[in-house]
């Protein structure tokens, strides 16, 4: 199997592992955000916002976003990358 730089695995509450695709990291307010989506979802399916944490080592802890004006900030700012990917492509 091939192994993706993309591509992560996660643990939930319950243990169940899930790999997901990091679509992209931004920065908002000075800090780190990853959006991430199920490598097995369908199209419906949004992503999902993770706060980036650094950790020692090189390494970091990805925390669920729960304030809702910190997740609008973030969710507004990726859309804002979106659209403007989108007008370089034309």
């Amino acid at each position: 199997m091939d192994e993706r730089d993309d591509i992560i695995t996660l643990v939930d509450e319950e243990g169940q592992e899930e790999n997901f695709e990091i679509l992209m990291t931004l920065e908002v307010e000075g800090q780190e955000y990853a959006i991430l989506l199920p490598v097995d979802a369908d199209e419906e399916e949004e992503a999902y916002i993770f706060k980036i944490e650094n950790q020692e080592n090189d390494e970091y802890t990805l925390i669920a976003v729960e304030d809702d004006e910190e997740y609008d900030n973030v969710v507004a700012a990726y859309e804002a990358i979106m659209d403007e990917m989108g007008e370089d492509q034309e």
